[in-house]
Formats: C-alpha cells, sequence, structure tokens
C-alpha cells in the first residue's frame, strides 16, 4: 500500500494485517503518516496504490484525534444516531445505550455534547464508537484529553474487549498495559515499518537487536563498497562479461549504501528552554487559597510554595482545577480568598493546552513572526536554521501550517515558547500529539532547565521522571502533595467513589461521611520522625528568620565577604526548611 501527500510519499509497500484480538500499538515520528494510515483503514482516505481487504460482514469503528459534536445535539442523541446508523434492532436500542454510557460513566445523559470537557468528548467518541458493536477498532491518539482515570478506564476497556484495536499512541505506559503487537511506521525500515509481537518494552528491545544488526550489515557494505570504488578508480576495462557484472554489482552496492544512509539517519528536535539569571529561590508563595467555579470548590486553602529548581506535576481529574490553578499562578485569574506572591519580575512562560495556530500562516511566518531571523539566547538565528532544530525541511517554510500533522504543529509551538526567556514555566498538556523521540527529547530539556516548572499532563511516564513533587486535585477542593505520582495513585483510588461525567444541572452531591477506616500505621522511623518533625519545622523557620535578619546587618551588608557568606547560609536554611516540609508532606501521605 502507498500513500502520499503532494509530493511527499508517506508511506510505500507496506503491508498490515489485523487478525482476531490484535490490539495493535503504532507509532512512528511525527509526519510518518499514522492517522492518514488509520483513515484509510477506515475508507475514509483511498490508498495511491494497493488494496484495503477487509473480512466480509466485518464491522469497523473509528475514532478521530479531534472529539467534535454537532450543536444542540444531546450525548444521548449521538449514541441513537450511532445506533440507527449499524441498523440495530428497535427492541435492543434502549439497553445497548444504557450499558455503553454507564460503562463510560455517564450520569446526565441530556447534556450537550459539544459542551463537554475534551476528555468527556473523547469518552463519549469511544461509546459512540463502542455501541456499533464493532469487530475492529481504531484509535487515533485516543489517551488526549483524557484525564488519568480515563486512561486506566480505556486501559480495562481495551484489556477486557473482543474486538480487535488499532491504537495510534505515544503514551509508553499506556502501550506497555495495552499492546500485543508494536507497529512503528517509519521510512527507516526497508518495508516501511516494523512490526512486533509483544507490548512497548518488547518491541524497544527488538528494535534495538534490528538497528545492532543493521548497523554490523551497513558497516560491512561500507566496506565492500570501499573496495569496489577503489578497483572502479582504476578504470577496470568493462570488455568481459566478468567486469561488466563487477561494475553492475559495484554500483548496486553503492546505491543500496546511500538508500541505507538516507533510511538510517535520525533525527531529534533540538528542544532547549531559555532560564532567566534569576537568583531569588522563592519563585511563588500561595498561601490559604480558595477557588470555585459555579459551584464547583476546585481548590481549598492551598498553601504551597515554589522555589527555583522544583518540578511541580500537578495531577487531578478533567474539571478538577489543574488549568484554572496555572492561570491564577500566571496572573490571568485573581484569587477569590487567599493570596499569590511572586518574586519581584518574575518572568512566567504559559503553554496552553487549546493553544492554536493560524492555519493559513505559512511555517516561516509563524516560526519567525518578525522577519526571517529569530533571536534565542542573544544570538540571531536565521529561520532555516531554526526550523531545522526541529526537524523541518526548508520547502516546508513556505507550506501552510494547516498542511503539518498535529505533532509538528506541537514543535511550531514549542519553538516558539523556546524564545522567551522563563524563571517560571507553567505546560498544560505539552506533550499532545508528539511522537516518542521528541517526548524524549522535551523530558531531557525539562530535567535540565535551572528555573522552576509546574506540569500538567496525563503521561504517567513523563511525570514520573520530570517531577520532583506531585500535587494532587481530587476535584471537591482537597489538595495534597506527594513524592511521587504512584503515591498520589494510591490515595486517589482508596476513594471507591466512581469517576462520572460532571453534570451542569445536577445538584451538589452530599458530603462524604467520614471514613471509619483506622489510620495506617507508619514504621519505627518514620513514627519517631512524625512525631518531632513540627517542632524541628518551627526551629528551621526560626533560623531561616535569623539568617536573613543578619542580611540587614550593615556591618554585613558593607563586607562583601561576611555579605556571600551570609547570603549562603539564607539558602541553606532555606532548602533545610524546605526539606523538612516535603518530609512532613511524604509522611501524612503515608498515614492517609
Amino acid at each position: 500500500m502507498e500513500k502520499s501527500f503532494g509530493s511527499t510519499t508517506l508511506f510505500r509497500g507496506i503491508s498490515f494485517t489485523i487478525s482476531d484480538g490484535d490490539r495493535i500499538g503504532l507509532i512512528g515520528p511525527n509526519g510518518s503518516g499514522k492517522s492518514t494510515l488509520m483513515q484509510t483503514l477506515a475508507g475514509i482516505v483511498s490508498p495511491d496504490s494497493g488494496d484495503v481487504a477487509i473480512r466480509k460482514r466485518a464491522k469497523l469503528g473509528y475514532v478521530a484525534q479531534d472529539s467534535q459534536f454537532a450543536p444542540g445535539e444531546s450525548v444521548s442523541q449521538v449514541i441513537n444516531r450511532a445506533l440507527e446508523a449499524v441498523h440495530a434492532p428497535e427492541l435492543e436500542r434502549d439497553a445497548r445505550r444504557e450499558e455503553t454510557l454507564g460503562r463510560a460513566g455517564f450520569v446526565d445523559v441530556e447534556q450537550e455534547a459539544a459542551k463537554l470537557s475534551g476528555g468527556w468528548r473523547k469518552r463519549l467518541a469511544i461509546a459512540e464508537a463502542l455501541v456499533a458493536a464493532p469487530d475492529i477498532l481504531l484509535l487515533d491518539e485516543p489517551t488526549n484529553h483524557l484525564d488519568l482515570a480515563g486512561i486506566e478506564w480505556l486501559e480495562e476497556l481495551l484489556l477486557d474487549s473482543s474486538f480487535a484495536a488499532v491504537i495510534v499512541s505515544h503514551d509508553r505506559y499506556f502501550l506497555e498495559n495495552v499492546a500485543t503487537v508494536m507497529a512503528e511506521l517509519n521510512r527507516a525500515y526497508p518495508d516501511g515499518m516494523l512490526r512486533v509481537i509483544g507490548n512497548y518494552s518488547t518491541f524497544l528491545e527488538k528494535k534495538g537487536e534490528y538497528l545492532h544488526a543493521q548497523a554490523k550489515h551497513q558497516d560491512a557494505l561500507e566496506n565492500r563498497v570501499k573496495t569496489e570504488m577503489e578497483w572502479l578508480r582504476r578504470g577496470p576495462k568493462a570488455r568481459t562479461t566478468k567486469s561488466k557484472s563487477r561494475i553492475a554489482k559495484a554500483h548496486e552496492m553503492i546505491g543500496e549504501l546511500k538508500d541505507l544512509n538516507s533510511r538510517m539517519r535520525t533525527s531529534t528536535a533540538d528542544i532547549d528552554f531559555t532560564a532567566s539569571d534569576r537568583k531569588t529561590k522563592r519563585l511563588v508563595e500561595i498561601e490559604g487559597l480558595s477557588h470555585t467555579f459555579g459551584s464547583r470548590r476546585l481548590f481549598d486553602d492551598l498553601n504551597f510554595v515554589i522555589t527555583a529548581g522544583m518540578r511541580v506535576g500537578l495531577v487531578g481529574p478533567n474539571g478538577g482545577g489543574k488549568t484554572t490553578l496555572l492561570r491564577l499562578l500566571r496572573g490571568e485569574y485573581a484569587p477569590q480568598t487567599g493570596t499569590i506572591k511572586r518574586a519581584d519580575q518574575l518572568r512566567v512562560v504559559y503553554f496552553d493546552q487549546n493553544r492554536t495556530l493560524d492555519g493559513k500562516q505559512t511555517l516561516r511566518r509563524a516560526l519567525a513572526p518578525d522577519g526571517d531571523s529569530v533571536i534565542y539566547q542573544d544570538r540571531v538565528i536565521h529561520v532555516a536554521s531554526w526550523a531545522s532544530r526541529f526537524l523541518f525541511a526548508n520547502d516546508q517554510l513556505n507550506q501552510p501550517v494547516e498542511s503539518l500533522s498535529g505533532g509538528e504543529r506541537a514543535r511550531v509551538l514549542i519553538a516558539r515558547l523556546m524564545l522567551e526567556p522563563a524563571d517560571l514555566l507553567l505546560l498544560d498538556e505539552p506533550t499532545n500529539d508528539l511522537d516518542i523521540p521528541t517526548l524524549e527529547i522535551l523530558e531531557e530539556s525539562l530535567l535540565e532547565f535551572p528555573g522552576a516548572l509546574v506540569l500538567v499532563t496525563h503521561d504517567r511516564y513523563l511525570l514520573d521522571r520530570v517531577s520532583t513533587i506531585v500535587l494532587g486535585l481530587d476535584g471537591e477542593g482537597h489538595t495534597e502533595a506527594f513524592a511521587d505520582f504512584s503515591q498520589w495513585d494510591v490515595w486517589q483510588k482508596s476513594d471507591r467513589t466512581p469517576v462520572r461525567a460532571p453534570s451542569p444541572n445536577s445538584p451538589e452531591p452530599p458530603p462524604a461521611a467520614a471514613s471509619s477506616a483506622p489510620k495506617k500505621k507508619l514504621s519505627y522511623k518514620d513514627q519517631r520522625d512524625y512525631e518531632t518533625i513540627e517542632a524541628r519545622i518551627a526551629e528551621a523557620e526560626q533560623l531561616l528568620e535569623a539568617k536573613k535578619a543578619a542580611l540587614e546587618d550593615p556591618a554585613v551588608v558593607t563586607n562583601p565577604t561576611a555579605l556571600q557568606q551570609a547570603l549562603k547560609d539564607v539558602e541553606t536554611a532555606q532548602h533545610a526548611a524546605e526539606e523538612l516540609f516535603m518530609r512532613w508532606a511524604e509522611l501524612e501521605a503515608k498515614l492517609g
């Protein structure tokens, strides 16, 4: 099968087989044609050559990346329309609709589908495909916009299903948990695709073995080509059949090596966030922050300090207040109750999950709005060089942005973000549509960024790698700090109330009854720590105040050596106090 877009060949000569019970994880670089392949399998796009053969009477369901519904159409009407489209028997429709929506977590089935959050629209789109009882389900980036509870719901659904599924995803934990077959669409492979039976970790092992074998073959071919090139330069006379054959073979090997070099050449985006030269350690102090949205309390009496180098993973259900908190930190919203103190002239850079680009704008203008160059880290860089850092070719510069893939558009937005020096990065779902190699580069860049960052993402692998602390919002006003994602996950699952789609017309739920479960016991060491930690925190804060007071002593201020030592003492005391606060949060989390 072959498909081109304009002058660009997306894939050529690939074969793709889906068998009963397969759960195929489909990955590949941005722009490699994954979405186009899915649309081809779904019959939405026709291949330029080759055929798509589907078993007779097999039903196929397709869920696109972006889930959109007609204005005014209710959740129930969406499912009814899907049942009508497959001519489901009238007597079965009510039961199938209720079962499907119940499994998807919907309570108010009369709410307008177009007004649901992105995560619940995605659930509805999956439910719309499921109610038709497909034999094959094609899911294009299904975890985008789903919260962590939604991702776990989808994992359970796929693991319990009898239908085959093909899933385009860059969520590595999701692929690890769900896939039985992995396929990478990439022009680096001779057949355009590498297919491995097993989950994501098995795929990585087999891919490593394949690349090692390819590298050995490439080395051997290079040595043979070198020998043949020397023979050709000596000007062999092609009079005999043997000489003619050798010349033809030499040219064949040279062509093979050129093709192999071209395919094996891999590129990665060059992502490097620019930090300012700020020396202040305490960047943001949140005290007594409470905020409501309509009748919902998003968080109540939140106290939190963000310091330089801190990497905060912000987690919670869709609609739980994560984006609202980012906008409060940015200063876009004013606190309803409490205060947010920011360091003087704090430079905040915000990456919005609802980011948009002008589709009619050229890539050149999207990357360099003010001319043919950009200024990055005090250096002038031509737009062509800047574009190449993000894996864009020169011939793409005059293409409209609307012709780019979702991942390529995400790279444009990151390129623009990098031009702004920051003390604090606020990242709202930066990983949507990024391919796995770019995700890995993004992870390394965030780990090396010396400023602070607050990261909202549903990519559990990224959270585990990047976060130094996790701040969990439960959607009901409660907030807790945890050492890592797994601690938050345990805390979240301790509440057995199922996650349901919020209804704008439903009354506020009654307050939960106090838990009668006994508190968890701490180890002997942890218990000793817990009994004394409040007193130690008080002592650390007193010491910190004393060190700060020393900075106001004229004798210290006028003595460069004494001033340098005093600044160092304040920083040490500050670090000690923060360590104690983090230890206290860890012990509280263990107690439950």
